[in-house]
């Protein structure tokens, strides 16, 4: 008998070929449905043409549940705190060279 409701037991797989993603903005975000979705976008030139146009191309869209999306933000924002902290503790410390 199976127990209804209950959560699976899952294991992490690391796919070492996952793609990368480099996105120059955050376009925008809305709220639909129990979760946030965020729209990326980078920079992109056409070089037919010199000086080529420069347009804003959507590269890709992250649809996660609003739960998720805040311990997002909390655990990026405590990353960059203790980023910066390292900067500075660095960038303080004097260094002899001989």
């Amino acid at each position: 008998m199976t127990n209804i409701g209950a959560q699976p037991t899952m294991t992490f797989l690391d796919n070492p070929h996952a793609p990368d993603v480099f996105a120059d903005a955050l376009t925008g975000f809305f709220l639909l449905n129990g979760n946030i979705r965020l729209t990326f976008e980078s920079a992109r030139v056409n070089h037919s043409t010199s000086p080529g146009p420069v347009t804003r191309v959507v590269i890709g869209r992250l649809v996660i549940p609003v739960g998720i999306a805040e311990n997002m933000a909390k655990e990026l924002l405590a990353f960059i705190e203790q980023m910066k902290q390292q900067h500075t503790q660095t960038s303080q410390s004097t260094t002899t060279v001989q």
